[in-house]
């Protein structure tokens, strides 16, 4: 499968098909079959990018099957042993951008990565965009209502306040989630 459409802001890039968004998602399920999510239930990962492309779908009301597909994938090179190569092979190029795009690297320490966040956000293609914001909603939501077991507050307050810088540079994408984000964003422990 190889949906390859540009993901530019004004393209009308046609609805994903069942068929495919099924196909990411039992690709991610798959790649991410033995992790958990950090909370003290220890959640299926598979949740999560679950959630970012529900979040996009149903209330960003975002269509482009480039952007819900990589929603569906964005932490499969990350988090899991996937490579590129491997993600376009199944998926074509358009999809793997986004996920390269939205992918921090590992190597570096947390503190870098953070940064440099931050710093392409700006620069980012618009599917990447939506796709890290999303995630960064779907983030904050669980810091609230399921957060890591053992996160101290300090810890949720500094991811809140990383979040809203990532933010500033993603603004003008999407007003509803941007306006989820900051519904998220006021419920900022403290």
């Amino acid at each position: 499968m190889d949906i390859d459409t540009a993901a530019t802001p004004n393209s009308a890039a046609p609805p994903a098909t069942v068929g495919e968004l099924l196909h990411a998602a039992l690709f991610a399920a798959e790649k991410h079959r033995h992790q958990r999510r950090k909370d003290a239930a220890a959640s299926p990962y598979i949740n999560h990018p679950l959630t970012v492309a529900n979040i996009l779908a149903n209330e960003g009301g975002i269509d482009d099957p480039v952007v819900l597909i990589a929603a569906l994938l964005h932490d499969t090179i990350e988090d899991t042993d996937t490579t590129a190569a491997e993600l376009e092979a199944a998926f074509g190029p358009a999809i793997t951008r986004v996920v390269l795009e939205v992918s921090d690297d590992t190597s570096l320490p947390a503190s870098e990565r953070k940064r440099l966040q931050v710093e392409h956000a700006a620069t980012a293609s618009r599917a990447a965009k939506l796709v890290k914001l999303a995630d960064k909603i779907a983030n904050l939501r669980d810091l609230c209502h399921c957060p890591p077991a053992g996160w101290p507050l300090r810890r949720k307050q500094d991811y809140f306040d990383w979040a809203g810088e990532v933010m500033e540079k993603l603004r003008g994408i999407n007003p509803a989630l941007e306006a989820a984000f900051e519904r998220e964003l006021a419920r900022r422990p403290q």
